[in-house]
C-alpha cells in the first residue's frame, strides 16, 4: 500500500467527524426561517414563483451548501483571513464612492460586467472577523479602557462614514452598532460604557436639532428619520409606507387573514411587501401568532449561537461568534421597529425572511462561521496563526 492510500481513510475519517460536530438545530432553525420567506414570497406573488419565491429558494439552497462548506474550515484559516477581507472591503467601499453604480438615489453597488454587489456586505463581515483578530491578542486590562481603543474606533469609524456618504444610513447605523457591540463583548470598562450613555444623552439634543436642520445627513434623509413621528401629516408622501406597514399589521388581529389572502400586499398597497415590509405582510396574513412564531424562532437562533460563541476555547472564535450574532439581532430589531413606525425607514430587510440576495449570502456565510467555531471549538488560535495560509 501507498502512503497516500494509508492517509485517505483517516482524512476522511477527519472530515466525517468534523460535519458530525455541525450544529444540526441550528440549521434546521435557519431552513424553517427561509422556507417561512419562501411561502411568503409565493403568496404576495399571487401564488406564483416567480419573481421572487423560486430565485430566493435556489439562492438559500446554494447559500446552504456554502455554510455546510465553512463549517469544516479551520479556524486558523479564518483568523488569517480577518484582516486582509477587512482591507479588501475597506478599498471596495472606496471604489464604490468613486466608481459606484447608482440606483434609488443612492451609490451603494459595483458592476464587473453583469455582476452586481454591494462591499457594503462584505464589510459586514470583515469587520467582525478583524474586530475578533484585533481583541484576541489584547491583554483584558487594554481591552477594559487604554489608548488601544482608539485603533478599534478607527476600524469601525472609517467604513461607517464610507457607508453613510453612498448613502445608506441602514446599513452604517447597523454596522456601527455591530462594532460598539463587539467593542463591548471585548471586556470595555463599564465605567467608560456608562459614561458614553451619559455622553449620548447629553449630545441628543444637538444632533436632533443638527438633523432637523440638514446638518448631519442629506434633506430626504432628515425627512426619512422624522416621518415616522408623525407619518399621518404626509399619507400619500412621505408617511406612506409606515402607515400601509400599520394597516397590514394591525388587519391581522390575532390569527391572521389567512395564507394569500392579505389585502395590503395582495393589491399593493403595501410598498416593500418583498423586502423591507414583508413582517407586516406575515402579520397581515398570519396575525399575531404567525409574528411570534417567526420571532421564536429567530429568538432560538440567536440563542444558540450565543451558546456556540460561550463555548469556544479561543478569543477569536467567542468575538467573532458574538460579532456574527449581534450582527444578525440588530438586523431582526431595526427591521422590526422600522415595520412597526417605532423607527424610521432605512432598508433594512428582514434576515432569511426578505427578498434580499446580497444580504442572504452575508448571513450565511456569518452562520458558516459560527458552525465553524462550533465544530473547532476546541481548537486553540495563537497569533501566530495569522501565517497559517
Amino acid at each position: 500500500m501507498t502512503s497516500s492510500a494509508l492517509t485517505r481513510p483517516g482524512q476522511r475519517d477527519r472530515v466525517t467527524i468534523k460535519f458530525g460536530e455541525i450544529d444540526w438545530t441550528l440549521s434546521a432553525l435557519i431552513c424553517l426561517i427561509a422556507a417561512a420567506g419562501g411561502l411568503m414570497l409565493y403568496s404576495i406573488a399571487g401564488g406564483s414563483w416567480k419573481p421572487w419565491a423560486g430565485s430566493q429558494m435556489f439562492l438559500f439552497g446554494f447559500c446552504f451548501l456554502l455554510m455546510m462548506a465553512l463549517a469544516l474550515i479551520d479556524l486558523r484559516v479564518w483568523f488569517a483571513l480577518a484582516y486582509p477581507v477587512y482591507g479588501v472591503a475597506l478599498v471596495l467601499l472606496v471604489a464604490v464612492m468613486l466608481f459606484g453604480h447608482s440606483a434609488l438615489g443612492a451609490a451603494r453597488w459595483l458592476q464587473i460586467g453583469h455582476f452586481k454587489f454591494q462591499p457594503s456586505e462584505i464589510m459586514k463581515m470583515g469587520l467582525v472577523m478583524a474586530l475578533a483578530r484585533f481583541y484576541h491578542g489584547l491583554p483584558a486590562d487594554q481591552a477594559r479602557l487604554s489608548w488601544w481603543l482608539l485603533i478599534p474606533l478607527a476600524m469601525i469609524g472609517a467604513p461607517v462614514l464610507l457607508i453613510a456618504k453612498q448613502p445608506d444610513l441602514g446599513t452604517a447605523i447597523l454596522l456601527g452598532a455591530t462594532g460598539v457591540a463587539m467593542i463591548m463583548l471585548a471586556g470595555l470598562s463599564l465605567r467608560l460604557i456608562l459614561a458614553a450613555i451619559a455622553a449620548v444623552a447629553i449630545a441628543a439634543p444637538g444632533v436632533i436639532w443638527a438633523i432637523l436642520h440638514g446638518h448631519l445627513v442629506k434633506g430626504y434623509q432628515a425627512q426619512r428619520l422624522l416621518t415616522f413621528l408623525h407619518p399621518e401629516d404626509d399619507p400619500s408622501g412621505a408617511g406612506y409606507h409606515i402607515l400601509q406597514a400599520k394597516i397590514a399589521l394591525g388587519s391581522g388581529g390575532f390569527l391572521g387573514k389567512g395564507y394569500g389572502l392579505g389585502s395590503q400586499s395582495q393589491l399593493d398597497f403595501l410598498p416593500e411587501k418583498q423586502t423591507d415590509f414583508i413582517f407586516a405582510t406575515l402579520a397581515e396574513e398570519f396575525g399575531f401568532v404567525g409574528c411570534a412564531s417567526v420571532l421564536l424562532l429567530y429568538a432560538a437562533v440567536i440563542v444558540i449561537c450565543l451558546r456556540v460563541a460561550s463555548i469556544s476555547h479561543s478569543h477569536f472564535g467567542r468575538l467573532a461568534a458574538a460579532g456574527v450574532t449581534a450582527t444578525f439581532a440588530l438586523y431582526i430589531l431595526i427591521n422590526g421597529a422600522m415595520v412597526m413606525g417605532l423607527a424610521p425607514v432605512v432598508g433594512v430587510p428582514m434576515p432569511l425572511l426578505s427578498k434580499a440576495g446580497t444580504v442572504m449570502t452575508t448571513v450565511m456565510i456569518g452562520f458558516g462561521l459560527i458552525q465553524a467555531v462550533r465544530v473547532h471549538r476546541y481548537e486553540e488560535v495563537t497569533s501566530g496563526s495569522g501565517a497559517f495560509l
